[in-house]
């Protein structure tokens, strides 16, 4: 079953309280109490559950650790996907330097870049190749998934090359919106998208109190 995407955003919010309340020694949790803390209501959190195949008890509400563990496999979060970062700038730099990243089945293993002093370089341990040797690299690290975070005007020919050389799903970070053939699995974070909402609704606030 495919899950609607709203679903899919807020199943990680509900894993982030889970390991907090865990971590604090609590054994059980009510939907209403993950509400709260997610500022979702509580009839959409058990919904968002049910989706797959998860329910409480009775007076009692959904074991913490059991829950977790749950919603942690079904997200994918504890099997390894070998990835890699195209465009080695400020943020894709920023992006193998994060370590939480494999807490959650990502693991990258190579970056590349058109820059040549980049090449033989490692970031966080992880080495930076010249974006010729993307396809022999690619098979060698067994990676199925690409991370873009080239300038914008690159986005397309860069996700060809990505695509051409066997990656099955593209992270774009660019606020370009690539095409990709039947099969390919994209996911769009556009920071400046998120940018501008956030600037328009502190306006409409700040509209508000003059």
């Amino acid at each position: 079953m495919i899950l609607p995407e709203p679903t899919l955003r807020r199943l990680p919010w509900y894993l982030a309280h889970l390991k907090l309340m865990g971590g604090n020694g609590t054994e059980y949790v009510s939907s209403t109490q993950i509400a709260n803390a997610t500022n979702v209501d509580a009839s959409q959190v058990a919904k968002d559950l049910s989706f797959i195949g998860i329910s409480g008890k009775t007076r009692v509400g959904y074991e913490v650790k059991s829950l977790a563990a749950a919603l942690e496999d079904f997200l994918g979060f504890t099997r390894t996907h070998n990835a890699c970062i195209f465009g080695v700038g400020s943020l894709g730099g920023a992006l193998l330097q994060d370590t939480g990243l494999e807490q959650f089945g990502l693991k990258l293993t190579a970056g590349f870049d058109v820059r040549k002093d980049l090449t033989g370089q490692c970031i966080n341990g992880i080495p930076i190749y010249d974006v010729a040797d993307f396809a022999e690299v690619r098979k060698e690290k067994d990676i199925n998934i690409g991370i873009l975070t080239v300038p914008v005007e690159c986005a397309q020919e860069t996700a060809d090359l990505l695509t051409e050389g066997g990656i099955k799903a593209i992270w774009n970070f660019t606020p370009y919106r690539i095409r990709v053939a039947k099969g390919i699995v994209v996911q769009n974070t556009s920071i400046y998208a998120h940018l501008a909402v956030m600037f328009n609704r502190l306006n409409e606030l700040n509209r508000n109190f003059e």
